[in-house]
């Protein structure tokens, strides 16, 4: 009988992009970051295909190294794991990952160590789709819904989404899923730019990168606001006299305001037709979101949150409070794929679009493989749905992703698309790599 293949060594890297010299990813919160990732790889004992799993998760500078050291705490807990024994029931596996009697205290299921998590499990998905020889989007909508429901963990949820809520919805769109296949396949998946306007950019380059986005044919917009009222007007009506009003607008705060300071704030700026105000206070106000929701229903305007909501239970309270209307899910901040799955479903159940959040190290190229499996599997639309994209740090990616007149391809490679160059893993290790050693020697940081 042959032994079976185990999980043999879980290794993290630090790798971090100086994006700040630039003000690429500027918001009215962040004001200076530098994306990075804490980068895992999960290496096993099958000789015969020597595969590997790549995961990471998405951070943006101090703090990385900390996220590092939570993935190493976590890492005895995976090593030596047969493989069969996590996937056969992942839902069991996510469970015991997140319940570890004594690092959940330090973060039970949010914060870093459910970044870390994130990272493995990302890492984890990785290594199955390559298994498998498929991109992970197909591996999901080739799942029976019996084994997608077995990937779940559905404590702390059941009074929002049961197991045979979740297999009913999946089992609806069953017999159509072939032929939205086929237009995905075609047509590619609909996206929005948000790298025309970050907050740090001069007028000259938004213009500029506002102008190249219109020439590549983007329809749809978003900019950073927050920090200043008249700087917000300024920047909206340069934007809106560059796209018009037949094209969609969004604007972001990035958490900056508080909830009545919002309602005022979008109060000023609605004569610019935004079509939704995303992340206007704190990630875990629900109640205060949904009191925004209620403000900015006259004006048309609508909520979005979600890419810092920690995890599953409060999704669930969002949906249940009415306190989001665009569900913006992250492929890192949560349990990677297996709490994703139910956060889409609860979506689903509660009419709610979802609108992934991407863009730093690698979001777009992972969280393109699960809102492709939301339509096919899961909501069967794409109407009034759309997927962020922002432009940086592609080049790095071993798969990037691939735009077709602003939409997503679905990817073709095995995998999860999570796997950065080899160069760049090199070059960009902080502090030792040669980019951040020929950076601190002209002076430009200080390590």
């Amino acid at each position: 009988m042959a032994a079976p293949i185990c999980v043999t060594n879980v290794e993290v890297k630090d790798v971090r992009f100086p994006t700040s010299l630039e003000q690429h990813g500027s918001d009215a919160m962040h004001t200076d970051p530098d994306y990075s990732c804490a980068y895992v790889i999960i290496t096993t004992n099958d000789a015969d295909n020597e595969l590997t799993g790549h995961g990471l998760t998405f951070t943006i500078g101090r703090g990385t190294e900390i996220v590092v050291a939570a993935v190493k705490a976590l890492a005895p807990f995976v090593t030596g794991k047969a493989l069969s024994d996590i996937y056969d029931n992942f839902a069991n596996f996510y469970r015991m990952l997140t319940s570890e009697p004594q690092l959940r205290w330090v973060g039970p299921e949010k914060g870093v160590i459910h970044l870390a998590t994130a990272a493995i499990l990302n890492a984890l998905w990785d290594l199955w789709a390559k298994r498998e020889g498929k991109p992970v989007w197909k591996l999901l909508a080739d799942m029976e819904p019996e084994q997608i429901v077995n990937c779940i963990d559905f404590r702390y949820i059941t009074d929002a989404l049961t197991k045979e809520e979740a297999l009913e919805i999946l089992r609806s769109n069953q017999a159509t899923k072939r032929e939205r296949e086929q237009t995905l396949l075609k047509d590619g998946y609909p996206a929005y730019t948000t790298s025309t306007a970050w907050l740090g950019y001069s007028d000259e380059v938004l213009l500029q990168r506002c102008r190249k986005a219109l020439s590549e044919g983007w329809t749809k917009f978003k900019m950073k606001v927050g920090s200043d009222l008249a700087d917000d007007i300024h920047r909206a009506e340069l934007l809106r006299n560059e796209i018009g009003y037949d094209k969609i607008l969004m604007m972001d705060a990035n958490q900056k305001w508080g909830v009545d300071e919002t309602i005022e704030w979008m109060g000023k700026l609605a004569m610019f037709k935004p079509l939704w105000i995303e992340e206007p206070t704190s990630p875990d106000d629900i109640l205060g979101h949904a009191k925004i929701v209620q403000a900015m229903k006259p004006l048309g305007i609508g909520v979005a949150t979600g890419e810092h909501c920690q995890n599953r239970v409060m999704f669930k309270q969002f949906l249940q409070a009415g306190a989001l209307q665009y569900c913006q899910i992250d492929s890192c901040r949560v349990g990677s794929i297996n709490e994703l799955l139910s956060i889409i479903l609860m979506a689903k159940k509660f009419g709610v679009p979802v609108c992934p959040h991407a863009g730093g190290v690698s979001l777009c190229e992972l969280v393109q493989h699960v809102i492709m499996f939301d339509y096919l599997c899961v909501s069967a639309t794409l109407e009034n749905r759309v997927l962020e994209y922002v432009d940086h740090l592609h080049e790095h990616a071993k798969y990037p992703i691939v735009m077709k007149d602003t939409c997503y391809t679905p990817p073709k490679e095995p995998g999860y698309s999570t796997e950065l160059k080899e160069q760049t893993l090199a070059d960009y290790a902080y502090p030792a790599g040669r980019v951040w050693q020929d950076l601190a020697r002209e002076g430009k940081v200080t390590l």
